[in-house]
């Protein structure tokens, strides 16, 4: 007897699973299959096929043969070659393009001299603008006749121009007004090296006739001698650069002028000058105060170098030839590619040399490279440095030029010819 309760009504023993009171199993039940294929239009009253409604996919039998394929059994997933995944590149399809690296390094090539260009083109009318072309050489008469090769006249000033107080305090330079030269030099440039010539401030030299440069009046010479320096006291550089080609018979091309605090922030920027200081200096009135050796000197430390000439048994001339050698090493300094190539240095180095810098209004920025290269030259054995030839003492004190060795020199620099004329 069953347990079973009775079937629903309306069960009649043939629902699967709701306990059929009949004793006999229910026998297996066959699936209907769809037929995967043409789809059977619809009936009437129905919605046509897609109003709203995916269209399903259909069945052949129950193995899943026909129409739809998913994508697995090949592993081709979301129509994707390969199962790799959205555009992934699959076996025998095709792939992603290699870079193409030749067009990257040309565009990237480009792109850096473009900015390499700019920062040149940018460089150069920044330095330019700072110039201070000044001096007019078009107002010097009666010059001599040009030679091969570029002749630069360097001078150092004892202008104290734009400092304070406590800074000419601290350099040593006192308080005296106006200008005066504290050095003198020809640099000549040429094919045959590079040749720096020291003239000595105390030198012995005739005024000549001259136009002054600020009232345009000519000043007839009269045959009267006085120290070199005095020439730029009375009238500027344009007197200075007409004494100078009247007492050796040499033209100037160009004129430089740099004064004392210039000349110390340059020393600054670039980070101090390493120079072999041949002996011992104590000099109370320019604050040098050096032991005998190698060392490196900062700005307040190279002014008074180059400033000092009490303490040497030369005076004079043998402050010259420390200026030639401080000069020298300045320049290989600036040159130096620790100094070119970091930008941290070089425009802080070219801001204080060009604020300070005084030049002909003919001067530009190569000719101004130039001569630094030749000093650099001269200090690297690729050149010659000397004092202007001296043959003793005048009358009054000054120092008499060796006129025939000169004029030697004259006609060597002239003619661009290799120097055989030393110096004190």
């Amino acid at each position: 007897m069953s347990d079973w309760p009775e079937g629903r009504p309306g069960d009649n023993g043939g629902r699967y699973g709701r306990g059929s009171a009949s004793a006999q199993p229910e026998s297996a039940r066959v699936m209907r299959q769809v037929r995967r294929g043409q789809t059977p239009p619809p009936g009437p009253g129905a919605p046509p096929y897609g109003a709203g409604v995916p269209q399903q996919p259909t069945y052949v039998d129950g193995g899943g043969h026909g129409g739809y394929d998913s994508g697995y059994n090949t592993g081709q997933v979301y129509g994707s070659p390969g199962g790799q995944g959205p555009a992934g590149p699959g076996p025998g399809g095709p792939g992603r393009p290699a870079p193409n690296w030749g067009r990257r390094i040309k565009w990237t090539a480009i792109t850096v001299a473009t900015v390499l260009v700019v920062t040149f083109v940018g460089t150069y009318f920044w330095a330019d603008s700072k110039l201070n072309r000044d001096v007019d050489l078009s107002k010097v008469i009666d010059r001599p006749d040009a030679g091969e090769g570029t002749n630069y006249l360097i001078v150092g000033s004892d202008s104290r121009a734009g400092m304070t107080d406590a800074e000419k305090k601290e350099l040593h330079t006192g308080s005296a007004e106006g200008k005066r030269t504290d050095s003198m030099m020809i640099l000549h440039t040429g094919d045959n090296g590079s040749t720096l010539v020291s003239l000595p401030r105390d030198s012995d030299v005739e005024i000549p006739t001259y136009k002054g440069s600020e009232s345009g009046k000519t000043y007839q010479g009269t045959g009267r001698h006085v120290k070199l320096n005095a020439a730029y006291a009375e009238d500027g550089p344009e007197l200075l650069v007409r004494t100078v080609e009247y007492n050796t018979g040499l033209r100037i091309d160009h004129y430089v002028e740099i004064g004392f605090g210039g000349f110390a922030n340059i020393v600054d920027a670039v980070g101090g000058v390493t120079i072999d200081i041949p002996q011992d200096i104590k000099d109370t009135k320019s604050g040098a105060d050096f032991k005998k050796g190698e060392q490196t000197l900062n700005g307040e430390e190279a002014l008074a170098f180059v400033r000092t000439r009490y303490a040497l048994a030369g005076s004079d001339l043998d402050r010259t030839k420390n200026q030639q050698k401080f000069l020298s090493a300045l320049a290989s300094q600036v040159a130096t590619p620790s100094t070119v190539l970091n930008p941290f240095k070089l425009y802080p180095t070219m801001g204080a040399g060009l604020d300070s810098l005084v030049v002909d209004k003919d001067m530009g920025l190569f000719d101004l490279a130039s001569m630094f290269w030749a000093m650099k030259g001269v200090s690297g054995g690729d050149g010659t440095s000397m004092n202007m030839p001296i043959a003793g003492n005048t009358s009054n004190g000054n120092l008499q030029w060796d006129s025939a060795k000169v004029k030697t020199l004259v006609d060597e620099l002239k003619n661009d010819e290799k120097v055989t004329v030393s110096g004190n």
